[in-house]
């Protein structure tokens, strides 16, 4: 039993890591990766929905139709999206602004109806726990690699956490101040830029 739910667990921080190896979840890994910290932001969002989807699909896994799950599974996810929204207005306002209308899109990211139908719905509620924490927890570090190279190379700096109120994490001018950054990285370009650079590195590591 613990070497199953090591294995549900793990599986999302490499072999099915959302963006790189699943290639989901696309639009908010292209669109708020212009920091390192929206990344994580965004990142543990949906993981608190992820995981909290997984819990109710699966402990009502025997009472929704077949026929409606997917408009029940539709409905869970948006509860706790409302969830996160509040959350993130009343404590992390900033970075709510910041994420946009990313953070209402979480509804219809392909991850969480897709762990829902492929996995929730017809595993206990551990399991299904152990998956939402793996798939997300790889979603996040994707986000967050990935918007740490789009700000580095773009930018010249780092920002690991900055909510208002609370002592800024960053690093400045890391390449010194005679470097001059790519600005493009941290626009739209730059998002398809580092995203083919991010599969590149993970199919040569993944075929070593």
């Amino acid at each position: 039993m613990a070497k199953s739910l090591v294995q549900e667990f793990t599986k999302g921080l490499w072999n099915e890591i959302p963006p790189f190896r699943l290639v989901l979840g696309l639009c908010p890994t292209l669109g708020v990766t212009t920091k390192m910290f929206n990344g994580l932001g965004m990142g543990l969002a949906t993981t608190f929905v992820l995981v909290c989807g997984n819990i109710l699909v699966s402990m009502l896994r025997k009472v929704i139709p077949p026929k409606v799950r997917i408009a029940c599974f539709i409905i869970i996810i948006a509860t706790f999206v409302i969830v996160v929204e509040l959350l993130m207005q009343a404590y992390a306002y900033s970075l709510y602004l910041t994420l946009g209308v990313f953070i209402p899109l979480i509804v219809v990211n392909c991850i969480l109806l897709g762990r829902a139908e492929a996995f929730a719905y017809k595993r206990a509620i551990i399991p299904s726990i152990a998956d939402g924490l793996g798939i997300g927890i790889g979603f996040t570090l994707s986000l967050a690699a990935l918007g740490a190279v789009r700000e580095i190379l773009g930018a010249g700096n780092l920002t690991i956490f900055d909510v208002q109120g609370l002592p800024t994490l960053a690093f400045h001018q890391i390449f010194g101040t005679s470097f001059e950054p790519f600005a493009f990285m941290v626009q739209a370009p730059g998002a398809f830029i580092g995203l083919g650079l991010m599969l590149c590195f993970m199919n040569i590591v993944g075929k070593k």
